[in-house]
Parts: C-alpha cells; sequence; structure tokens
C-alpha cells in the first residue's frame, strides 16, 4: 500500500477494502493490514480482485473519495459514483482545455519537453555505464542537440511548431538508437521507425512495449477521472486514446525504450525469437510474447525516486501518478503540470 498525493494505492493483489468506522481498513485473509482515515484521501485506487464493501463505496460516495479498480495487471476496470459524480467537473475542465489551443499547447509542451528530456537521459545512461562500448562522440552529440532543443520546447506557443520540434528531435534520437545496442546489433538493427506493420526486430518489440504502455497510461487516467479520449497533443480521433498517448510520450523513452534496449542487450529476446512474413513485416512469437509480459510486470515492480514528489514508488505507479498530477493542474491546484523527468 502506498499513500501518495492523497490517494491510497493497494497493491496487494488479494486485499479487501472494507469500512471500519471513519476509516478504509485493508484486509487480507481476514486481517487489518493497514488502515487509513477516509477524510486523509482523495481517492483510492485497488489493484485487487477482491473488491470491496458496499459500505465502503456509499462512504467513498458520500465523502467525494474517487475509488477506482484496477486489475493486479494494471487494467482499469471500474470506479464507484454516486448520483453526483465530481469528475464530471473535471472532465468539463479538460474538454474546455482541450478546445483552447493556447492551453492545449502548455500541457503538450510539458509531455514533448519530458519525452527529449528523458530521450537525452537514455543517452547519457548508455554513456555513463558503457562508455568503452559505444562511440562516445556521437552519443555526446546526439545528447547536445537535444538539450538544446528543451528551451525551444518550453517557449513554443503553437502545436503545429511543437509537432515539427519533436520531430526534429525524435530524428535525432532515433539516429542513435542502433549505437545503444550492445549485443545482437546486426540482427537488432535499427533502419527507422516503423509501425503497421514493424519491419524489423526492435520496431517489433518497440511497438509491442508501446502498447502495453498505452493501455497502462489509459487505465491510469480513467482511474483518477479524465477521458483518455481527449488529447491536448494528439487531436481527436473515433476510437484512439488520445490523452493515453499524450501521456506515453514522456515515458516512453524511460519506461518503453530502456525497457526494449534490456530485453535486448542481455540477451532476454533472441533473432529467432520472430516471425518474419511474407511482406517483410516482423511479430513476436507466441512463446516472446509471454516472455516479455512476464519481463514487463517485473520491471513494474521495481522501485524508484519519482522525481517531481521525491517519494520512493515502484514504476508500475508512474501513469497514474502524472495522470494525479495532470488532474490537479486542471483543476488549477498546480500552475503547471510537472512531466517526469528521469534521471
Amino acid at each position: 500500500m502506498r499513500h501518495l498525493l492523497n490517494t491510497l494505492f493497494v497493491l496487494t493483489e488479494d486485499a479487501f477494502l472494507a469500512l471500519d468506522g471513519e476509516n478504509v481498513a485493508v484486509k487480507q485473509a481476514n486481517e487489518v493490514i493497514g488502515r487509513y482515515p477516509l477524510h486523509i484521501l482523495s481517492g483510492i485506487v485497488s489493484f485487487s480482485y477482491a473488491g470491496a464493501s458496499p459500505a465502503l463505496m456509499g462512504a467513498c460516495v458520500k465523502r467525494d473519495v474517487a475509488l477506482s479498480f484496477c486489475t493486479p495487471r494494471g487494467k482499469f476496470l471500474a470506479c464507484a459514483c454516486g448520483e453526483s459524480n465530481g469528475n464530471v467537473l473535471l472532465r468539463r475542465m479538460q474538454y474546455r482545455t482541450a478546445d483552447d489551443p493556447l492551453q492545449s499547447c502548455r500541457i503538450a509542451r510539458s509531455f514533448i519537453f519530458g519525452k527529449v528530456y528523458n530521450c537525452r537521459w537514455v543517452i547519457q545512461r548508455t554513456l555513463r555505464d558503457h562508455r568503452l562500448r559505444v562511440d562516445e562522440e556521437k552519443l555526446q552529440a546526439a545528447s547536445t542537440q537535444l538539450k538544446a532543443q528543451l528551451p525551444m520546447i518550453a517557449a513554443e506557443t503553437s502545436l503545429d511548431s511543437l509537432r515539427g520540434l519533436e520531430g526534429a528531435s525524435a530524428s535525432i534520437y532515433f539516429d542513435v538508437v542502433n549505437d545503444l545496442l550492445l549485443n545482437n546489433q546486426a540482427a537488432f538493427a535499427f533502419h527507422g521507425r516503423s509501425r503497421r506493420p514493424p519491419m524489423d526486430r526492435i520496431n517489433a518489440l518497440l511497438s509491442f512495449v508501446y502498447t502495453l504502455l498505452a493501455h497502462d497510461c489509459a487505465s491510469a487516467l480513467e482511474a483518477v477521472g479524465l477521458d483518455s479520449y481527449v488529447g491536448f497533443l494528439h487531436r481527436d480521433r473515433p476510437g484512439r486514446s488520445s490523452l493515453a498517448l499524450d501521456m506515453m510520450e514522456e515515458l516512453r523513452p524511460c519506461i518503453g525504450d530502456r525497457f526494449v534496449l534490456t530485453l535486448i542487450n542481455n540477451r532476454t529476446v533472441a533473432p529467432e525469437d520472430f516471425e518474419v512474413r511474407e511482406n517483410g513485416a516482423v511479430y513476436l512469437k507466441d512463446g516472446a510474447r509471454r516472455t516479455v509480459l512476464n519481463q514487463w510486470q517485473q520491471r513494474k515492480q521495481e522501485q524508484i525516486i519519482h522525481p517531481y514528489l521525491g517519494e520512493k514508488l515502484p514504476w508500475g505507479l508512474v501513469p497514474y501518478l502524472q495522470a494525479l498530477l495532470l488532474a490537479r493542474y486542471l483543476r488549477d491546484d498546480l500552475d503547471a503540470y510537472p512531466p517526469f523527468l528521469w534521471k
């Protein structure tokens, strides 16, 4: 259990939530393993199948405590809502902000600032850990170029210009992806980003991992009361969770890309784990997908220090914390949305 930003995160998979006076009691095998006063909470996110008592649900609704349920793997299931749902005010503010290009750009540039910053730190981490095995001069030059993009991104007020800066930064970053590979460089050579379908092994991995990350971001946004389909950088498109794609931008390098590089460099996945179709498309085989999923869940349990909150938490909670921070910004509790800046 973690208490962050006045939100209780229940991570024990078989925990049952009950009402105990004015407290939420967290039970495991009929034993209380935690007790928290409801008046100090603004939300509860449970990653347990065991659920919660109707009495607690009623108490949360009465006290405007958002109660959301997700699977242990992080998929959003449902939330408890009463006759008056405070999330409608949050969503109305989200929709108004999305309709304002200038306000949308304020949030979008934070997402892109975080993305470029984290791309740079992926490179810097490789230089720090494997300086003797990589082209130091080439990687340092790319890092310097990405650093130079940050002030321009932070000052941008046009969504179209911001997309141009994002594209230029992505080109700098992807030009050195092959230099971040330490093993099986020929088999996993990166020939540029290809999506539908992926045309090489590393793109097949990136697409699969980005899909997992997008689902985690969408679940996090829905759990805190935001509409994952209405974004600020990615505009409305039927069937596309645009806000989840927005939030993904800052998390792609440090969660998605770094994870893929680790799979390749540690030889967790091998060239023979991929199927090459007649049209050149490359896909993960079933067994390799299960391996990647297992590694993904392990990765989400690793602990980090959140750079903005200064709190220790598992990687898997990062999308939920960022979603909460975004909701607080939209409610005017914060002056600006703080992107996740990895170090």
